[in-house]
């Protein structure tokens, strides 16, 4: 793998990942079209990179969820802080589980293009639709264990390249009525335990070179600013051109595999 390569998927990464227009789609479909040899486990390094902007941007609020969940057991304290770190929890142990049995046997099927395509069109028509629909009635920390659960559940799907982790989860709670910042606020969060885990089974396949770390080191800096601008720009607008934007995305994906 070249570095250039590395690089230009970190971006990519960075700014897929954390936006609801699936960066497991871009990072297959990128290598596709240039027929790029890009090892298997670089997908988990780029997401490690997302994970520790993840964990920089938020690192007050995880230090903040990690005690209140602590007391709220021991101490018996209850916060709201303490029940959004259990809520968190116990919402990534089905999403999880279900997760990894179809990433594990239908991953060659899943991975295909025109799969990728549907999946990303689908999915942004279900998003529009769903957002527009929906009311904004629900914060962050105003969640309930069966909406969080929901939204966890609903990770699982994002195993399919085209659906998106962000997209999915965001989609879920905007139909459950929380309001697009506190649901981009809650997916940020909830994705971080399975990518750990994901980054952690992955760990041994890891090559540590210099694409390795220009991969990473792009897709944290540019998901710095992806998750800043996105929580922005949610307080005011809408999901609407993400789903405009992965119509087009697919539709150019089918047009792509008809002239090959």
């Amino acid at each position: 793998m070249e570095i250039y390569q590395a690089l230009i998927l970190g971006i990519v990464q960075g700014l897929t990942e954390l936006l609801p227009i699936s960066s497991s789609a871009h990072l297959n479909i990128i290598p596709w079209i240039f027929n790029w040899n890009i090892p298997e486990w670089f997908d988990v390094a780029l997401h490690f990179g997302t994970l520790l902007a993840i964990g920089l941007y938020f690192f007050k609020d995880w230090l903040k969820l990690i005690k209140s969940g602590y007391e709220q057991v021991v101490k018996k304290k209850r916060t709201a802080d303490g029940r959004m770190f259990w809520y968190i929890v116990f919402a990534t142990i089905p999403g999880g589980i279900i997760g990894f049995i179809l990433d594990k046997y239908l991953e060659d099927t899943l991975t295909k293009p025109i799969i990728i395509a549907i999946a990303l069109i689908v999915m942004g028509i279900v998003l529009y639709v769903v957002d527009k629909n929906s009311k904004s009635v629900t914060d962050y920390k105003q969640m309930t264990f069966k909406q969080t659960f929901l939204i966890g559940l609903s990770q699982a799907l994002a195993f399919i390249p085209g659906v998106s982790r962000s997209g999915v989860t965001m989609t879920t709670a905007r139909y459950m009525g929380v309001k697009r910042e506190s649901a981009a606020r809650y997916s940020f969060m909830l994705s971080a335990p399975i990518v750990l885990a994901a980054t952690l089974f992955k760990l041994k396949d890891f090559v540590f070179n210099i694409p390795f770390f220009v991969g990473i080191l792009a897709s944290f800096i540019v998901g710095l600013f992806v998750i800043k601008f996105l929580l922005n720009y949610l307080k005011k607008g809408s999901f609407k051109v993400f789903a405009i934007y992965r119509v087009i995305i697919g539709l150019l994906i089918i047009a792509i595999i008809i002239i090959k």
